[in-house]
């Protein structure tokens, strides 16, 4: 399903772009005050066609970073492979998409991310991205059918995107999407009790990261994405910082009442139990779900059981498997971007 291979890498990367960059400063009135402190001014980056008329209208497809990410670092390309830029400019030429504006959302938190939702522990990040960076783009080019995508954290964002109906999603696309929760989201929940063990509190982990010289040092990762899932599908404004944990600090005990909130998000259990969701997934005109069969937090496994849910209510979509990790596959961008495409023109 590849659209490209490459041969010579110094060609490939040398590709003259025909995609600008825009950036649009926003100062969101969702975001202000929120309680991480957080920024509430940010750029908007969204990648226009350079030959764009003014008066054209042209699909849109949101593009959600996964976790510990930001939509900018799309831009981003090396020797190895090509920024989101030169992807949409190779497809063009080579005549697997036409004219698009791909926008890269900035939903970056104290705790490394949202899952693109909100909460009194995060802010108003729904508002923020699906109100308020709409009509900021808007006033650059004229949006026509848009699609959300996204990768891990970005791809469970996505399908809750159309889910909750903040805009008129017509197609989506989730890669290494967080679902299936009992097996890949659950396990790792150790890395936040032991963190918190060491380090005594919600309060004392989330400060000794801030004052952490290298806080992208690993041994943060685990226990900060958990936190942050935390804060999105267990807030309580009785406990530390906002954040009700699924389970005993003392002990590890799993809390079952907290952990069927958690459960009350996956998307897997969403389908299963929501007639609403169910319709609306139903009259998307695609939905593109894919995974690695080597991936690392077991997603490909809550890939399957989501596309087993799908396939039980006669949902239209299509579920595909490769060779690969959860990391590193923005080659599948190739596979799901020409599918956008063709949906929302």
């Amino acid at each position: 399903d590849r659209a490209f291979v490459a041969t010579d890498l110094t060609d490939m990367v040398m590709e003259v772009l025909h995609m600008r960059t825009l950036e649009i400063e926003v100062t969101s009135k969702a975001l202000a005050d929120n309680p991480l402190g957080d920024p509430h001014h940010r750029i908007l980056h969204a990648l226009v066609p350079e030959d764009l008329d003014s008066e054209e209208i042209v699909p849109c497809v949101w593009w959600l970073a996964g976790y510990a990410g930001t939509g900018r670092q799309m831009l981003a390309h090396d020797g190895w492979q090509e920024g989101l830029g030169q992807r949409l400019d190779r497809l063009r030429r080579d005549g697997y998409i036409g004219k698009m504006v791909v926008a890269l959302p900035d939903a970056f938190t104290r705790f490394g991310g949202c899952q693109y939702l909100s909460s009194p522990a995060v802010g108003d990040y729904e508002t923020y991205l699906w109100e308020e960076l709409p009509r900021a783009l808007g006033k650059h080019v004229h949006i026509g059918r848009q699609g959300v995508a996204g990768k891990s954290s970005g791809g469970f964002g996505a399908i809750h995107a159309a889910l909750r109906q903040r805009q008129p999603f017509a197609a989506v696309a989730c890669h290494s999407g967080d679902m299936g929760f009992e097996i890949s989201v659950l396990p790792d929940l150790v890395r936040l009790m032991d963190a918190l063990r060491v380090h005594g509190s919600v309060e004392a982990l989330v400060g000794a990261h801030y004052r952490a010289q290298n806080p992208k040092d690993g041994q943060w990762f685990g226990p900060l994405s958990m936190l942050a899932l935390a804060a999105v599908y267990s807030p309580s404004e009785s406990s530390p910082m906002g954040i009700e944990l699924p389970f005993a600090p003392e002990t590890g005990r799993l809390r079952p009442e907290v952990v069927q909130r958690w459960r009350e998000w996956d998307p897997v259990d969403i389908v299963a139990q929501s007639e609403d969701a169910r319709r609306v997934l139903a009259g998307l005109r695609m939905f593109f779900i894919d995974c690695g069969l080597r991936d690392e937090h077991g997603l490909h496994w809550g890939a399957r059981q989501l596309a087993e849910e799908l396939r039980r209510w006669d949902i239209a979509h299509e579920h595909q498997e490769f060779d690969g990790g959860h990391r590193s596959t923005s080659y599948r961008l190739d596979v799901s971007l020409p599918k956008l495409y063709s949906a929302l023109v």
